[in-house]
């Protein structure tokens, strides 16, 4: 069974449910409790975070967006919208025990082929990697902090 474990983020209160051998997490943006992976314990740390500590809007939010890149149907672990309704984020969020490593990067900026945001986000709720894409200069810049949504 998971022992969930803590994080290099801020400590939220997250809603915790047990079923005979498996752990639950709710997740508010869709509403429902999913089995507690690894994985989800990040995803459902950033979604907090976002909201939280950035001021991002809950509404603004997708968990597991789905994408189309080479004819292969993938999921974006968190897209963030502006206020009319353009991609201006997505995350990459692996697992604690997996390594951020230049795969994860080379994942995320295949994604945004298809997204075309100006924010990526790559975590594994210990190591955090932010990064600035300016698409008409055709360059990037990594952040030392995420921008709160006022500053987008």
């Amino acid at each position: 069974m998971l022992t969930p474990i803590p994080l290099n983020l801020p400590a939220y209160s997250l809603k915790l449910r047990r079923d005979q051998q498996r752990l639950f997490i709710y997740d508010e943006l869709r509403k429902k409790y999913l089995v507690l992976t690894p994985e989800e314990w990040v995803r459902q740390h950033w979604i907090q975070h976002l909201i939280l500590a950035k001021g991002y809007p809950k509404a603004l939010i997708q968990a597991e967006g789905g994408l189309k890149l080479n004819a292969l149907q993938k999921r974006t672990d968190l897209v963030v919208f502006s206020k009319t309704g353009k991609r201006l984020l997505i995350a990459e969020l692996k697992a604690p025990s997996v390594k951020i490593t230049q795969a994860a990067f080379e994942q995320i900026a295949r994604y945004n082929i298809v997204h075309k945001v100006p924010y990526l986000i790559v975590s594994n709720g210990l190591q955090h990697y932010y990064c600035f894409i300016d698409h008409e200069k055709e360059s990037y810049t990594f952040l030392e902090d995420l921008p709160l949504f006022e500053e987008l």
